[in-house]
This record gives C-alpha cells, sequence and structure tokens, in this order.
C-alpha cells in the first residue's frame, strides 16, 4: 500500500477512533495553549516525532493510554475560564498539572459512552455545577425548554 493510502487509511481510523483526525485535535491545543508541538509532546508524555506522525496520519493510534488521557485533561482543561481566556499562568498552570499527572485509565476510570455524547455531557454537567445549581437552573427553563429542565434534573443525580 502506498504511502498516501495508508495515511488516508489512518485518518479514517482516526475518526472512527478519536471522532476526528489527532491532528485537528492537536493543532487545537498547540493554538490554545500557544505552545510548539514538542512542548506538547513533552506535557504529553510523548516524542515530538511520534507526535508528529500521529498528527500527520503516518500512524493511526496513540498506543499509550496515558498519553491519550492527558491530552483529554488538557482539551477539559482549555474550557476553564482563566485559560479559556488567554491568561498565561492559568495556562502555564495547567499544562504542569497536566504533565505531572499519572494517569491510569480503567474499566472504571472513563465515561461510557454510546455515540451521542450523552454520558460525557452528563458527567460534565454534574461535575461543573453543584445538586442545588442544576436544580435551580432546571426550575428557570422548565415552562419555555422542558427538555433541558430534564437533562439539567438528570445531570444532578450524576
Amino acid at each position: 500500500m502506498e504511502e498516501q493510502q495508508i495515511v488516508q487509511r489512518n485518518l479514517a481510523l482516526q475518526r472512527e477512533w478519536y471522532g476526528e483526525p489527532l491532528g485537528d485535535r492537536v493543532r487545537r491545543l498547540v493554538v490554545a495553549y500557544s505552545i510548539s508541538q514538542a512542548q506538547l509532546a513533552d506535557v504529553l508524555g510523548i516524542s515530538a516525532p511520534m507526535l508528529s506522525q500521529v498528527m500527520s496520519g503516518r500512524r493511526a493510534k496513540i498506543g499509550n493510554p496515558a498519553v491519550l488521557a492527558r491530552l483529554v485533561m488538557l482539551e477539559r482543561k482549555v474550557l476553564t475560564p482563566d485559560v479559556s481566556t488567554g491568561e498565561r499562568e492559568a495556562m502555564q498552570r495547567a499544562l504542569d498539572e497536566v504533565r505531572a499527572s499519572r494517569p491510569t485509565v480503567g474499566r472504571g476510570s472513563l465515561p461510557v459512552d454510546d455515540g451521542t455524547g450523552e454520558q460525557v455531557t452528563l458527567t460534565f454537567l454534574a461535575k461543573t455545577a453543584s445538586f442545588d445549581e442544576l436544580v435551580g437552573a432546571a426550575e428557570l427553563i422548565e415552562d419555555r425548554y422542558p427538555k433541558l429542565a430534564r437533562l439539567l434534573r438528570y445531570a444532578a443525580r450524576e
């Protein structure tokens, strides 16, 4: 199989496994944290050449689950207010925390998702707001947005 076909196959596998090509996810992190690919590789715990191969599609997957867990951690941290507004110290703190982390990935450590994103959304909501906040928000929008109110109440039970 010629290299271009291998790359296309690997990118298709990445879409299937990770939801999109890893190059897209990595580029967003490089921009969001204002760092180089080599710096990101260091934070993730992967070599810069390996990260480059994954980004370009010359490799299909990240073989080390801890590296993938750190990638997801960085994606989640970029959504926090201080990091999302570009506060340099908060961005550096997030990078340092992820670099120092030693995530373990087991059956119970990642939410199971049926492809709809529902479980991930519920888990995120439950971690973002308290029970009282979720129920209070549900009460505020109940009349106009009953489906969203039901989702908030469900997340409050998580």
